[in-house]
């Protein structure tokens, strides 16, 4: 008895197609399930923290109050992030003289010497904190890098992003970060 050679082929696009409604349904389950990022967040106040700098000092949040801020999760080895930090070097550059801050938190176990080395190699024009695993369970977990959490002038959270994301988006959240609460005011 001769074997239809289409049999095979027909099982097989079967089993590919139940396992691309498979993934493609538990997508969906899981997004729908998962209330809006930004609704969980906005007009909620950002925890305060204070970490150590690569050069030492200990900086706290609430030292940038005034300041729209950007605060990103990441580490050296987080290949999303070093996609993510030329983005954030021009945006620093850019929007910096308007009231906008980025604060990097390293979030690996690299030595504080790799850190810095890694930074300067990237050009990294913002303050980098050594992160403590507290920090992130205190806005909500950290469980994907990179995460950036968006904080208007008033210390209140508007947005959080996790992984990477378009350039346009940091930009919007940006802008909307810059446009709520009160700037911070000139020193006399």
């Amino acid at each position: 008895m001769k074997r239809n050679p289409l049999v095979p082929i027909v099982v097989a696009a079967i089993i590919a197609v139940m396992l691309f409604a498979g993934i493609h349904s538990a997508r969906k389950n899981r997004a729908a399930r998962s209330p809006s990022v930004s609704g969980q967040v906005h007009g909620k106040d950002a925890p305060d923290f204070e970490l150590q700098s690569l050069e030492g000092k200990n900086i706290k949040l609430s030292d940038f109050r005034g300041k729209a801020v950007l605060l990103n999760f990441w580490a050296t080895w987080c290949g999303p992030c070093k996609i993510e930090m030329p983005w954030f070097v021009e945006l620093q550059k850019e929007y910096g003289p308007q009231g906008f801050q980025i604060v990097g938190v390293a979030m690996d176990d690299s030595s504080t010497e790799d850190i810095t080395k890694f930074v300067r190699e990237m050009g990294i024009n913002y303050p980098v904190l050594l992160g403590k695993e507290e920090v992130g369970q205190s806005y909500g977990g950290v469980n994907a890098l990179p995460t950036s959490f968006f904080i208007d002038r008033d210390g209140k959270l508007v947005a959080r992003e996790f992984g990477l994301q378009s350039r346009s988006v940091f930009v919007d959240h940006i802008k909307e970060a810059l446009n709520q609460g009160q700037p911070v005011q000139a020193q006399k």
